[in-house]
């Protein structure tokens, strides 16, 4: 593993790869329970929401893996553009901190989910450590073979067993709730349309950071584009609102873990536990792999290999003591911090160098006298880090006050048109 531009006969994967890739990372637990906080909205309000929000996250996530698939470059190395061949690495460094947060809570959630199952046997199988073990080895040693022909087999393979039992889970769900009135209407105390928005938008922008670092492996860009965004899009909005249905019927906070519940009573516990373990390690290991690229970028003096091991060892250790009901907040700060970055990485490459790299000045680092293109001020864009930090203060200050507008459009807006304005007027200086 290097974050060197991937040579021509190593781009292998193609439309069906990223389609079971996104789908894969899709079906997870936590999406289902992250649709059940919309339950206030309503069933209606909610969907479209859902809907809206994913049109939106979806498309921005998956013009970030537009940089890979143009230059053959990972995610962090898309941003020095931007921010600076030094500037990137402040986004590397958060990038790799919610990449393993990200990991610890899929792991928190398999865990649970797994005892939960496994309860009637007792014993270890009953134990939420156990499973938390469990599923981090085995999403250790997926991330480990990560684009290898064997993966490519074994992504497809699982992905589409999990559709086939997640299509049980539906149904399933779906016929236990049929003499159960839905919720259609709003509660009395509403989640307001943007702020819900928000919450959406934050799961597939959640994926930006990274997207980047396989569709440089594409063999065609436009393949990649549109199988990314079919692959996430559908399948997340299906857990979305399952995870929105099964909170609206029973009024459960956890929705996720009633639906298991609904496939063990049912005789599926087989199947359920499954979904657990298969869907935890597809949408995990990205996180452990992705990190690693990012830490690259920091430094290329890096072992990729241990610190592959270590993020997967960390992410175990640190899912045995994260404190689960900060879930929400941690969405929310996800779409605060890299809202406005990659709006600004956007807008510089599409909007000002048009799709245009300088492939050599992208690796260009060292000391101030190794000046490219992208080395700036000591290696720093300033003109992106102000309007990074602007656009965040805009987010946190629409999420704090709590204004009715939602906060990832603004942030994103501002960013991008304030760094747009900026770079503009020194073209011109």
């Amino acid at each position: 593993m290097d974050i060197r531009p991937v040579s021509s006969d190593k781009r292998t994967l193609g439309g069906f790869d990223f389609f079971w890739l996104w789908a894969g990372v899709a079906i997870s637990l936590a999406e289902i329970w992250a649709g059940g906080f919309l339950a206030p909205m309503g069933f209606w309000i909610a969907f479209w929401a859902i809907l809206l929000g994913h049109l939106i996250g979806n498309t921005l996530m998956a013009l970030g893996g537009v940089l890979g698939s143009d230059h053959a470059i990972p995610s962090m190395v898309s941003v020095r553009p931007s921010f600076g061949v030094r500037g990137s690495n402040l986004a590397a460094i958060l990038n790799v901190v919610q990449l393993v947060c990200w990991a610890s809570i899929m792991l928190i959630i398999g865990g649970r989910a797994g005892a939960m199952l496994g309860e009637p046997m007792g014993g270890m199988l009953a134990s939420n450590r156990f499973w938390i073990v469990v599923i981090g080895a085995g999403t250790l040693g997926w991330a480990l073979f990560t684009g290898r022909k064997v993966w490519k087999l074994l992504q497809a393979i699982t992905v589409i067993g999990m559709l086939a039992v997640i299509s049980i889970l539906s149904f399933e769900t779906y016929r236990s709730f049929t003499d159960s009135p839905i919720a259609l209407v709003a509660a009395s105390n509403p989640l307001p349309f943007m702020s819900g928005l928000d919450l959406v938008i934050a799961m597939p922008i959640s994926w930006m950071p990274l997207v980047a670092d396989y569709s440089r492996f594409s063999r065609n860009g436009s393949t990649a584009f549109w199988s990314t965004w079919v692959g996430y899009f559908l399948v997340s909005s299906w857990m979305f609102v399952l995870g929105l249905m099964a909170t609206l019927v029973t009024g459960t906070a956890e929705p996720h873990m009633q639906m298991l519940e609904l496939m063990g009573t049912a005789g599926l516990a087989v199947p359920a536990l499954l979904v657990v373990v298969f869907s935890t390690i597809t949408s995990d290991f990205p996180d452990l792999y992705s990190a690693t690229c990012s830490m690259l970028n920091v430094s290329e003096r890096v072992s990729a290999a241990a610190f592959l091991w270590m993020t997967g060892v960390v992410s175990i250790i640190v899912a045995l003591v994260f404190p689960m009901e900060r879930y929400e907040s941690f969405l929310y700060f996800i779409g605060a911090m890299f809202v406005p970055l990659f709006g600004i990485v956007l807008t510089d490459y599409f909007l000002i160098r048009h799709r245009t790299l300088d492939i050599d000045d992208l690796y260009r680092v060292g000391t101030d006298k190794a000046e490219g293109a992208y080395w700036y001020t000591h290696g720093l864009h300033v003109p992106a880090l102000v309007a990074w930090a602007v656009g965040f203060a805009t987010y946190k200050l629409i999420e704090t006050l709590q204004y009715p507008i939602g906060a990832s459009l603004p942030s994103i807006v501002v960013a991008a048109a304030l760094y747009y304005g900026i770079t503009a007027m020194r073209r011109h200086a």
